[in-house]
């Protein structure tokens, strides 16, 4: 690990922020997805209704 010095708290925690938001923005992408499909599935299964 490279010597941070008197900064290597500020650099620690910015990546700290860092990876928790990207933790988060990749959680609310799959709860998304997952009502997206759960959506997507529900008016397939109208569509199929409808035709069968």
């Amino acid at each position: 690990m490279p010597e941070l010095g008197k900064y290597a708290g500020a650099v620690l925690g910015s990546w700290a922020v860092t990876l928790g938001l990207i933790a988060v923005l990749i959680a609310l992408t799959w709860v998304q997805s997952r009502k997206a499909r759960a959506g997507l599935d529900a008016i397939e299964a109208r569509r199929k209704r409808k035709e069968g």
